[in-house]
């Protein structure tokens, strides 16, 4: 049998709740490239972690390799023990769950990297603001550490962006993400967060304990709160006074339809101080 890496106890028992996500022999292989990442001084490459771990010179490195490549286990499955994980240990029982959704690109070009097209690039230099590679939908739980005065993301489920298919929705891959959190953290709400790319039809079907917070649209249509109901029954399409100078469309299913572009300027709004890092 090939030598194992030492893993330091508390360490040990922290990947001891991944056990049940892999065989015997690849959970030997995760824990090696869990501690070679953490112990890793330069580029965190599968190189990178064995030589972290110390092991660059004992194991075959194809070893590693076949964790990515052949290795039978789910990304879904290992994201969401994290998730547990994270918040059994950072999180207060019961506590309402802030998750943070984004998107990145991984550049990367050859004809055999899979799903690498051109996307929106919020990095890039040139004016277009594109780039190629793998684009990655990922969800972060938001923690606080008794180490930092500020709070952190732990990122632990992503998504790869497939043009051509149902996964070429961002937001249907981060609202499938958030689903499987919510399934997966009992008892808890779950906040989420995203910006104006995560908005759409797809929110109607989260399930109730989620709350997801968003940019609207320019054309974006609101109903109710904004609006008071009439005291008479309105024809469908009449026109009602709105906010402002605007109208405020009654429509069929007795409801105000607002579209955010017709906002008055005397629509009031709470100002919010932003600390930004990084």
């Amino acid at each position: 049998m090939l030598p194992d890496v030492t893993v330091p106890f508390s360490l040990a028992v922290l990947l001891a709740d991944f056990r049940p996500c892999f065989t015997v022999p690849t959970f030997r292989v995760f824990r090696a490239l869990v501690a070679g990442m953490l112990a890793a001084t330069g580029r965190r490459t599968v190189c990178g972690m064995l030589v972290g771990a110390g092991l660059s010179r004992v194991w075959p490195h194809d070893r590693a390799h076949r964790f990515f490549s052949a290795a039978v286990w789910s990304a879904d499955e290992l994201g969401v023990t994290l998730a547990r994980l994270a918040v059994r240990l950072l999180i207060p029982a019961g506590a309402p769950v802030t998750v943070a959704v984004d998107d990145t690109l991984f550049h990367r070009r050859g004809a055999k990297v899979w799903a690498a097209s051109w996307f929106h690039d919020g990095s890039a230099v040139d004016t277009r603001q594109i780039g190629y590679g793998n684009n990655w939908v990922l969800a972060g739980i938001i923690v606080t550490l008794p180490c930092l005065d500020r709070q952190i993301c732990l990122p632990v489920m992503a998504r790869l962006v497939r043009k051509d298919t149902t996964s070429a929705s961002r937001l249907w891959l981060a609202a499938r993400m958030v689903e499987k959190l919510a399934t997966a953290l009992p008892g808890h709400t779950i906040h989420t967060v995203a910006d104006a790319a995560y908005a759409g039809d797809e929110l109607r079907t989260l399930p109730a304990p989620v709350t997801w917070t968003t940019r609207l649209r320019k054309n974006a249509a609101l109903d109710g709160g904004l609006a008071q109901e009439p005291a008479a029954p309105v024809p469908v399409g009449a026109d009602q006074p709105g906010v402002g100078d605007e109208v405020r469309r009654w429509d069929p299913e007795g409801r105000f339809d607002v579209r955010v572009d017709q906002l008055g300027g005397d629509v009031l709004a709470d100002p919010v101080q932003l600390a930004g890092v990084g």
